[in-house]
Parts: structure tokens; sequence; C-alpha cells
């Protein structure tokens, strides 16, 4: 665990997703309404009493923040950044109206448009993953109440392993996105002789599934938003699983003038 301790950075970024989680929980126990944004998607008072609670543990350290639930910031201004924060309070509100548990906490450190540190909190059922690009190093950690100290969830961390590669590949589909662009990279691998199955999960739970060795492959052909991303490709690229934008042959890049992901494979 050596320097993950030190971590200044990602204690923050922890203890304000456990906060943030433990909201969410209050919220999904009861009766509450949905809004639509302007591009349609859902918000609940979930989405914005996270975002509030991550915005008052982040906003000390003087880095920036992109947030999906903060005004946006132009590239302006942006461009300037060589930090940021950027966070999703609640990726896949969709998930979470339906009440189907599948829904997380993403907060992300970014580097030069390249994720250092990212933070997965699973509300739902008390699950933290993190991971620690420099160090090379990501951990799940299964908790028994949400208002856990920094110290006590490092005693209860497991370390990612990635699965190695065999002729059976489990490919992570969207319950929400599985378009033909991703039936058709599904049934190229069959015709190269794999034996394919489908992993379904909802959120950023695609990425940790890959990166604790749980399923193969995740094909994202559908839009994404960078705060969708950001955390779970630097748990993956901890444990030295890569994510590809389609469109540059590159890793995913973030702080963007368009916040707009390309597709990408994440392996």
């Amino acid at each position: 665990m050596t320097g993950i301790e030190q971590n200044k950075a990602l204690r923050v970024a922890i203890e304000a997703s456990l906060r943030a989680g433990e909201a969410i929980m209050q919220v999904y126990n009861t009766e509450f309404d949905v809004e639509l944004k302007d591009d349609k998607s859902p918000l609940t008072i979930a989405d914005k009493r996270a975002n509030e609670i991550i915005n008052t543990f982040l906003k000390p350290t003087d880095i920036p923040i992109i947030s999906e639930e903060n005004k946006q910031i132009d590239y302006s201004v942006r461009r300037s950044w060589s930090t940021c924060w950027i966070v999703d309070p609640v990726d896949g509100t969709k998930e979470f109206i339906k009440r189907n548990g599948e829904f997380t906490v993403n907060i992300a450190l970014v580097d030069n448009g390249k994720p250092r540190l990212g933070v997965i909190y699973v509300p739902a059922n008390k699950v933290l993953y993190f991971g620690d690009v420099a160090n090379k190093k990501a951990f799940k950690a299964q908790l028994l109440e949400h208002n856990t100290s920094y110290e006590s969830v490092l005693k209860k961390v497991e370390p990612l392993t990635p699965k190695s590669k065999s002729d059976k590949v489990e490919v992570v589909g969207s319950r929400s996105h599985m378009n033909d662009e991703t039936l058709a990279f599904i049934h190229n691998l069959e015709k190269q002789g794999k034996d394919v199955s489908i992993v379904s999960r909802g959120s950023s739970l695609k990425f940790c599934l890959v990166a604790e060795g749980n399923a193969d492959i995740y094909p994202r052909f559908a839009p994404t938003m960078e705060w969708d991303t950001a955390a779970g490709q630097a748990i993956c690229n901890a444990v030295g699983v890569e994510v590809i934008s389609k469109e540059t042959e590159q890793p995913l890049s973030y702080n963007k003038e368009n916040l707009l992901n390309s597709w990408f494979v994440v392996s």
C-alpha cells in the first residue's frame, strides 16, 4: 500500500464518494421526483445532493472541477487547467430510477488530459473501487457502512487483477445500449473462434468488471461524456487495462474542448 496512504487527493475523493453515497441512498429509499434536463436525461434530488456534497470536499483542494451537475465552464478557461477533477455524482441515474442498484459515484483526478486516480463507489451494496495510476495499483473494498473512515477502508481492500487471455471471452454489454455496432463487434469475435458470453451491468461498473477480472472486454459504441469514463479509466489503467478510442486509436483524453467521448474499447 506504499504511496496510497499518503495520497491526499485519493483520500479526499474516497471520503467525498462515501458521503455522497450515503445521501444518495437516503433518497433511494423514498418516493422521489424525476426531472428531465435539456438533453432529456433524467435528474433527481439525489444527483443534486450528491453533487453539493462532493463539491464541499473537492473545492478546498483548489483544483478546478468538471461535474455533470455543475455549470459547464467554457473551454477558453478550461484549456489552461493542467489538473482537474472530473465528477459524476450519480452515474446511472436511469438505473437509480429503476432501483436496480447499478448506479455509482464517479470521481477522477486528471493531469494533462490523463486520469491519475479514480474512485467509483456503489452505494447500494457499499462496494468501493479505487485506482492510483502512478502506483499501478487498484483495489476493491466491501464496506459495512457508508460512514467508514479512510483508514478503515484501507484495512479492507483487496487488489484488483484482470483476467488472463483465453478463447472464452466475456464481453461487457450495457443494459441500455446494446446496439447494432456492439452486436457486430461480438459477432466478429465469434468468427475468430472465440466462445463469447455477455455480462450486463449498468453505469461505470462495466469498467470495474474488466479491472477485477470478471470480464475480458468492454466495447462502447454509444455516446458517453468524460464524467462517465474518467474514474473507470483510471482504475483500469492502474492495473494495465487500456481504454482506447476507436477514433484516434489512442487512450481517451480529458478536459477536451468537447466533453463528449468518442467510441472506445476497454481491454
